[in-house]
């Protein structure tokens, strides 16, 4: 009862359970991404508004010195003494709200126009850029400069580690103006130093962050900085005293002045998260020297992002709270037909197929399923007297089959040897194109020819007798090549109960298949110990031998060497004799190390059967040994067989 109304509760309520979180939960995460692009775009704008800023900054420095170095007060000023000089450059500097102004003759602004490149410019036409002067720099413009420009530096979270403790460099706005009049021609310099400039940097932070939304007393934020060192911002370490020689993290650094690019992006700034724009400053040589930041407190944002899904979680549950109930409600007409109808199906299952539902008051869907359902409790309760009935009769047919297992058991294994036989005739087929010459009739006529030659020359033949020699010794050989052919090509020896010594088996094998190798341009290396005799079959031997060598050969493809090696191995405390057989090529991917001795598996399509390493496997283990393959070390694969001594052998040892 429990259980049903459970479930008709879920199923009710599943699409506002399940459906609603996830439509909200999408919705939240598509509302939030849309969120924080709206904040990355607004903090590019302000980026732009800063940046823009610090332009016009340093063009109206260039267009007011230009506009000094043009006006006839300048040209009088040359005019007069050195005093007078300074005391107009002094005036003009704090009327301009420049931080040092001078004049240089062309004939003494050569050194300067090469350590600087915006004197240089300035000698042809106005140039203004930013500039980092060293502290040796700054001292000889005016010891103030030197003492504005010195910041210790405060160890920050997530800076990239140095041993500096002070930065006494000073960025400034460089501006450089040409001097063209008669008997007077150089170039007129001044310049803004940036570092502790307050009015500066607090100028950026009014005129970007002029709303509350992003702005707000301490929410936005300005920086300028030397490198990675705040040398101007409005970013506070404690409550009145600003972050200057904090520096930023490592992160922004090197993407900022590591790679150049603008930082649009949340980031750590010395103790809170802000949403941050971090631009690149350029000096006049081209040089990343420093970054231009704006960015507000991520906290407000983050806080509202939270409230409103808060808010929305608070109205999924009430909605879910006031929706069961009615649900429940609605639902108490289904859970008595069902009740009954469960009761029904307990005591089915408990074997009484007699219980039936009976007629229902309802007539709705409910009713017209018990209905159905006590027309299957009758086609059940007939079916299950035809089923014993069948069971019977499936028994005798078992037993039937049984017996026709059987006889197909028998015919598989005959079906077996012969595959056995003709994979060993398919091995035979591979090194026919080496021996189809070598047959013996025509060494029968070679042999023949030769014989009547010795006779009819007789002492004649004595000059050419290394050659003729060597006709009988190459017509030797193709008879035993043929002979080994043949040996290799009859039947089995079934029962075998002697032993063999592998060596001359070995040999066989490499004389039967050397068109193979010398057709592949395999070289052979060979070290067949001094071992002791094993029992298997030595027809069966040359088999397996043989498979393994044509395998080798054409796994290697053309050229590549071939090494066969026979020792003494104990296996399991067992004597035993071991012949590896090892090639130089690609090896046997490891994925397939272990289906190679699975009947029919081939990596030869359309050219083998794939029965011939399955077969070799029965062949050995047959025998009692085993045949096992790896890929060494150096490359290759490594196929090894171990076969026992044969008794006679083992009692000897």
């Amino acid at each position: 009862m429990r259980s049903v109304r459970l479930r008709l509760l879920i199923l009710a309520l599943a699409p506002l359970i399940l459906l609603m979180p996830l439509l909200l939960l999408l919705g939240m995460t598509r509302w939030t991404a849309d969120y924080d692009k709206v904040l990355i775009a607004n903090v590019e704008s302000d980026l732009r508004i800063a940046e823009q800023y610090l332009a016009r900054l340093m063009a109206d420095t260039g267009e007011e010195l230009h506009g000094m170095a043009g006006s006839v007060a300048f040209a009088e000023m040359l005019e007069q003494g050195a005093e007078a000089q300074a005391g107009y450059f002094r005036r003009n500097r704090d009327a301009l709200g420049l931080d040092f102004l001078y004049y240089l003759p062309r004939a003494e602004a050569g050194e300067l126009a090469e350590a600087w490149p915006v004197i240089q410019a300035g000698l042809r036409r106005p140039d203004t850029q930013i500039d980092i002067f060293p502290g040796e720099v700054l001292a000889g413009l005016g010891p103030d400069l030197a003492a504005q420009a010195r910041i210790d530096l405060i160890e920050t979270e997530a800076a990239v580690p140095t041993d500096r403790r002070i930065e006494d460099r000073g960025m400034v706005v460089h501006s450089a103006s040409p001097v063209t009049r008669a008997g007077h021609e150089g170039v007129l310099v001044g310049g803004i130093l940036l570092n502790r400039n307050l009015d500066f940097i607090d100028s950026i932070n009014a005129l970007v962050y002029l709303n509350a939304v992003t702005g707000g007393e301490r929410q936005g934020t300005a920086t300028l900085f030397l490198d990675d060192v705040r040398v101007s911002t409005n970013v506070r370490l404690f409550e009145d005293v600003r972050a200057l020689g904090t520096r930023v993290s490592a992160a922004v650094r090197a993407r900022v002045l590591g790679e150049g690019q603008t930082w649009l992006d949340r980031a750590f700034v010395v103790n809170d998260w802000y949403i941050s724009g971090y631009l690149p400053l350029s000096d006049s040589f081209g040089e990343r020297v420093g970054m231009l930041y704006v960015g507000f407190l991520e906290a407000p944002f983050t806080a509202a992002k939270r409230e409103a899904f808060l808010w929305m979680m608070a109205a999924f549950f009430a909605v879910l709270l006031l929706s069961a109930p009615v649900f429940l409600w609605m639902a108490g007409g289904i859970f008595a037909p069902l009740e009954r109808m469960t009761q029904t199906m307990g005591r089915v299952g408990r074997g009484d197929l007699s219980a039936r539902i009976g007629a229902m008051r309802r007539g709705d869907e409910i009713a017209a399923v018990a209905g159905h359902l006590d027309d299957l409790l009758d086609q059940v309760q007939d079916r299950d007297a035809r089923l014993r009935a069948w069971a019977d009769e499936l028994n005798a047919r078992v037993e039937e089959r049984t017996g026709e297992l059987r006889e197909a058991n028998a015919k598989l294994e005959q079906t077996f040897r012969q595959l056995v036989m003709s994979e060993k005739l398919a091995s035979i087929g591979e090194i026919t194109a080496g021996v189809a010459h070598e047959i013996n009739n025509p060494v029968a006529v070679i042999q023949g020819n030769l014989d009547l030659l010795r006779e009819v020359l007789g002492e004649e033949a004595v000059p050419v007798q290394m050659e003729l020699d060597l006709i009988d010794a190459q017509v030797t050989r193709i008879q035993a090549i043929v002979g080994k052919l043949l040996k290799f090509a009859g039947p089995g020896e079934e029962g075998y109960g002697g032993s063999v010594d592998l060596a001359p088996v070995v040999g066989d094998c490499l004389v039967l298949v050397e068109h193979v190798l010398s057709k592949a341009g395999v070289r052979v290396v060979t070290d067949l110990g001094d071992v002791p005799e094993v029992r298997i079959a030595p027809g069966e031997m040359q088999q397996v031998v043989v498979n393994l060598l044509v395998n080798a050969v054409q796994a290697m493809g053309q050229g590549g060497v071939l090494r066969l090696v026979l020792i003494r191995a104990v296996r399991e405390g067992r004597a035993g004799v071991c012949l590896t057989v090892r090639d130089s090529g690609p090896g046997v991917p490891e994925a397939m190390l272990g289906q190679v001795f699975n009947p029919f598996f081939t990596t030869k399509q359309g050219e083998g059967t794939g029965l011939g390493l399955s077969i070799s496997q029965t062949l050995i283990q047959r025998a009692g040994g085993i045949i096992s393959v790896r890929n060494p070390e150096g490359g290759g694969a490594e196929f090894a067989i171990w076969l026992p001594v044969g008794e006679e052998e083992m009692a000897a040892e």
